[in-house]
């Protein structure tokens, strides 16, 4: 019941940020979008036993570095000196994810037969760098990186294939794409074309994305938590 609550209660979060936004000015949608990653971070500690595992702790490292993300990111709109120092903590969550996803015990696919799970990966991540490529000026070296690191964070998720149940592969999978997607619109959305719509793309592909990963996380250890 716990787990259904705070479920519903991050949802709502999230969503109230996506439907108000900026509309009700900067410190409101500041609060509220501030809010949404510890509610995350309360349903994670309160389904996992960090004294058995080190990687919980590891996970949760990652939900910190988000949240600082997003508070900072939130701020940038206020100075615009800070979006780098937002970007270093979503790198910081990617390196953490990417850990977490490659350190778990089991066999590694994309180093053996399902090596070509990684073409789609590479195609995209090497589209999405050209595209942006002369667009980045002073950020391309940056968000280079960023991207070598969040498709690393991906091909760790795609690396689970034979290391836990179903449900909770396809879950941190699906997550892991979506969160790829949500920070792949935040640099075409900054540096090369500002599309329509563009936040609520942008955090609602974020806040599923990290759902999917707590959740489908707690899932590889007991499939009736959620």
């Amino acid at each position: 019941m716990k787990f259904k609550l705070l479920s519903l209660l991050y949802f709502l979060t999230g969503s109230l940020f996506i439907i108000i936004g900026n509309k009700t000015g900067f410190w409101p949608a500041f609060a509220i979008k501030a809010l949404i990653i510890p509610v995350l971070i309360i349903l994670f500690i309160s389904s996992v036993k960090f004294k058995t595992n080190r990687l919980h702790r590891l996970m949760l490292a990652g939900l910190y570095f988000s949240w600082a993300g997003d508070v900072i990111l939130e701020l940038s709109h206020k100075s615009g000196d800070l979006f780098v120092a937002g970007l270093v903590c979503f790198l910081l969550a990617h390196v953490v994810y990417l850990t977490v996803f490659f350190s778990t015990p089991g066999r590694n696919v994309i180093s053996g037969e399902r090596f070509y799970l990684l073409i789609p990966v590479i195609i995209f991540g090497s589209g999405l760098v050209c595209y942006l490529y002369n667009d980045l000026a002073a950020m391309r070296l940056p968000v280079i990186i960023y991207a070598l690191v969040i498709l690393t964070m991906l091909a760790g998720a795609i690396n689970r294939m034979k290391k836990v149940n179903r449900a909770s592969y396809y879950m941190v999978l699906t997550g892991a794409i979506l969160f790829v997607i949500s920070d792949s619109a935040i640099a075409v959305n900054k540096f090369s074309y500002h599309f329509e719509s563009s936040e609520v793309v942008i955090m609602s592909t974020y806040v599923i994305a990290q759902f999917l990963i707590i959740t489908g996380y707690i899932k590889q250890f007991s499939v009736n938590q959620v």
